[in-house]
């Protein structure tokens, strides 16, 4: 059940507005950061520039050459306070887009361009509620603040950063503002890519028995693969279905007339709350050796090259009665849900033992990284207002 905003919740209300938002979001939507192609530093560029001129406290730190990770906080008491968290790169355009992918436009109550929801349109929110909370001369009992990271789109350099570089976590939960249509999602899988190399030995394909063939190797190792993903169907979670499998790329061989010596395996597993890649991996090379398949002049060797870990924040935790609460009142009727995707809050989640959501403007599915990408302007204005309302009220409900 929500309840009446009181007058000093009604004064930060009245400060945003939706042009404001529209317009904060165009200027990121501009700055580009492909992902990879590009650098999110443009992009941060805007974030600072709006955050300083906000009265935030800014801090910028360089993650790789012109990939800098953004903190902007709004000071409050000695309480912990509440994080939310955003990403700068977007994926690459690509082609088919009715005007340029990175020359925003309005039509029919939506922003268009690369980005606007997944997502500078949840950047561009959060911030224009922090202002909202600045002007208004609001005393948070804790802090507010944005961090924006770097590289969620590929490797995650940026969030790793982030829980790597900050001490004592002065935040008690974690709104993170990816697209969710406004549904307040409670719960992700997590993602990790395994690398497998197998090796062999070359021989002429007349004589294959001179060789010891390393894609006939990495076939076998598929089936085990596959065997695996259909024991993980077989025990899907309501919310989140279940671990998987999926074989991004395969490389191998020098010539068709050649026993191929060499063949490398890209394997995508998607994680359930809690699941280690590293633990996944032994286990799929304990399996590679207990069918026999690393034998006899075959070897293989395995890598985790990225983790993403999932989370789950407890249903009746405040955290989510609170964001559904204040999306009420501002006119959306949330549902608690569950992500089949990834996203950075796991590391949020699993570094600093706090509670995360994920609720933000704009759809997953219908507009993410896909051709002439949009939000809805209502969205925006939602989400802002109800980013407010959960720092106004954040104390009292965590």
């Amino acid at each position: 059940m929500s309840v009446q905003p009181s007058v000093m919740e009604e004064t930060v209300l009245e400060l945003i507005r939706e042009d404001e938002l529209v317009a904060l979001a165009s200027e990121l939507i501009s700055a580009g950061g492909e992902n990879p192609g590009g650098t999110e530093a443009a992009t941060v560029v805007v974030l600072a520039e709006f955050a300083r001129a906000a009265g935030l406290e800014v801090m910028v730190s360089e993650v790789a050459p012109d990939r800098p990770n953004l903190t902007a906080v709004l000071p409050g008491g000695t309480q912990p306070g509440l994080l939310f968290l955003g990403h700068s790169d977007v994926v690459p355009a690509g082609s088919g887009w009715d005007r340029p992918a990175f020359e925003p436009y309005v039509r029919g109550g939506r922003l268009y361009g690369r980005g606007s929801t997944d997502m500078k349109g949840g950047l561009a929110a959060v911030l224009v509620a922090l202002r909202a909370l600045r002007t208004a001369g609001v005393e948070l009992p804790g802090p507010a603040a944005l961090a924006c990271t770097v590289d969620e789109e590929d490797l995650g350099l940026g969030i790793r950063a982030f829980t790597a570089g900050t001490g004592p976590f002065p935040y008690s939960a974690c709104v993170v503002a990816e697209p969710t249509d406004l549904e307040t999602v409670i719960a992700c899988r997590g993602d990790s890519y395994l690398e497998l190399h197998v090796t062999g030995k070359s021989a002429h394909s007349g004589r294959p028995a001179d060789g010891r063939n390393a894609i006939d190797a990495a076939a076998r190792i598929l089936d085990l693969v596959r065997a695996d993903h259909t024991r993980l169907q077989a025990d899907a979670d309501p919310l989140l279905g279940s671990g998987s499998w999926n074989t991004g790329m395969i490389r191998g061989g020098t010539g068709t007339s050649m026993v191929a010596d060499s063949c490398h395996l890209s394997l995508d597993r998607r994680l359930m709350p809690g699941e280690d890649p590293e633990e996944i991996l032994a286990s799929l090379l304990a399996g590679i050796r207990a069918a026999g398949i690393n034998s006899d002049g075959i070897t293989v060797e395995g890598t985790v090259t990225m983790e993403m870990p999932g989370f789950r924040t407890a249903s009746g935790h405040p955290l989510v009665a609170g964001a559904v609460s204040t999306l009420a009142e501002v006119g959306v009727d949330s549902a608690v849900t569950g992500w089949t995707a990834a996203c950075d809050g796991g590391f949020i989640a699993r570094d600093f033992g706090v509670p995360v959501i994920v609720m933000g403007p704009g759809g997953l599915n219908d507009q993410a990284h896909q051709v002439n990408e949009s939000v809805s302007m209502a969205e925006l204005l939602a989400a802002a207002r109800a980013y407010a309302l959960m720092c106004l009220r954040h104390g009292s409900v965590c």
